[in-house]
């Protein structure tokens, strides 16, 4: 057994973010944040920011949220999948289906990318069968988003386990806020990968 599986081993439920960690999905951030300011711009409304996740979180002030997510996740959707799977996305695939006798935890995935891109990416990379499929929360799963813990506790939920008995392993600060607001355990990916 490496060290990540033992360390792994010791958690009823592992959620792992997904871009940056599985994989890198393929989409030009800055294009997004782009056509955002479109949104707002075919409305006449002048954006409180050119950041895309403020942009985001300012769309229900202005009663244009289904647009702007909509801007998003065509973004996400695309690349999903043209993404690269990465070294934790590998480790995953290859450990057999969840809950199979000597398998990792049961695993979940809580991203801030949409659902349907989610689950496009993992099914594009073969990590589908390592991931509980209704353990699979974007941010627009549960109707808030990471640092709000509630999208990571809905995936642990879904996985039957406890916050107390759950690891969160992600790539971002934001990712550590979740985990560290909702009483989760948290690895970076980096570190995992170091062991």
């Amino acid at each position: 057994m490496s060290a990540v599986d033992s360390r792994l081993a010791g958690y009823d439920a592992v959620v792992y973010d997904l871009d940056g960690t599985l994989v890198e999905l393929a989409v030009d951030w800055d294009a997004v944040a782009e056509a955002v300011l479109d949104v707002y711009a075919e409305r006449a409304l002048i954006p409180p920011t050119e950041e895309l996740w403020g942009l985001l979180g300012a769309a229900d002030d202005y009663g244009i949220r289904e647009a702007v997510e909509e801007a998003i996740a065509l973004h996400e959707r695309a690349g999903a999948r043209e993404s690269t799977r990465l070294p934790l996305g590998d480790r995953l695939a290859a450990g057999g289906p969840e809950g199979a006798v000597g398998s990792p935890p049961s695993a979940g995935v809580c991203s801030l990318n949409c659902e349907e891109a989610c689950r496009i990416a993992v099914e594009t990379h073969g990590i589908a069968d390592a991931i509980a499929g209704d353990a699979v929360v974007g941010r627009d799963t549960v109707g808030s988003h990471k640092p709000d813990p509630a999208s990571l506790l809905a995936a642990i939920d879904r996985l039957g386990a406890a916050p107390e008995d759950a690891l969160f392993v992600g790539d971002s600060r934001r990712d550590a806020v979740a985990a560290e607001r909702g009483g989760v355990d948290f690895a970076w990916a980096a570190d995992l990968l170091a062991e």
